[in-house]
This record gives structure tokens, C-alpha cells and sequence, in this order.
């Protein structure tokens, strides 16, 4: 299976340093898969998607938490 590695960020700061962290975010766990687990580089696509997802409400701060995660999406 080949899988998207997602970053998401919640919404606090610009547009540009959420993009900074999301990037490195889905990078640095598509690192972790193929180091420690010999999953092939080939099989994996990261990204990031910034603040443009969010899975709760960034009003709060547990719900900004649960913003800043990073997802694998089969392609």
C-alpha cells in the first residue's frame, strides 16, 4: 500500500509558519517509517496540509492539540 503522510497544524500563527511546521511535521514521521520500520521510500508521499483541516475546534486548547497531528491516507 502507498500512503500520503499528512502534517496539520492548528490555526495559531500565520499561514507561513504553520506551513513551516506542517511540512517538517509529515517529513520527519515519513523518516521514523522508513528508519525504523523499512517501510520503502517509495511507498510514502509527505506533506502538509497547515490548518486546513481540522478535526476539532481551534477555540480551545485541547482542541488545538488534537489539531497538530499528522495522518496516514492510503493514495
Amino acid at each position: 500500500m502507498n500512503v500520503y503522510v499528512v502534517g496539520h497544524t492548528d490555526n495559531v500563527g500565520g499561514l507561513a509558519a504553520n506551513t513551516d511546521l506542517s511540512k517538517p511535521r509529515a517529513a520527519a514521521v515519513a523518516l521514523l517509517l522508513t528508519t525504523d520500520y523499512a517501510i520503502p521510500t517509495d511507498r510514502l508521499l509527505s506533506f502538509g496540509a497547515d490548518p486546513y483541516a481540522p478535526i476539532a475546534s481551534n477555540d480551545s486548547e485541547d482542541g488545538r492539540t488534537l489539531n497538530r497531528r499528522v495522518e496516514l491516507v492510503k493514495q
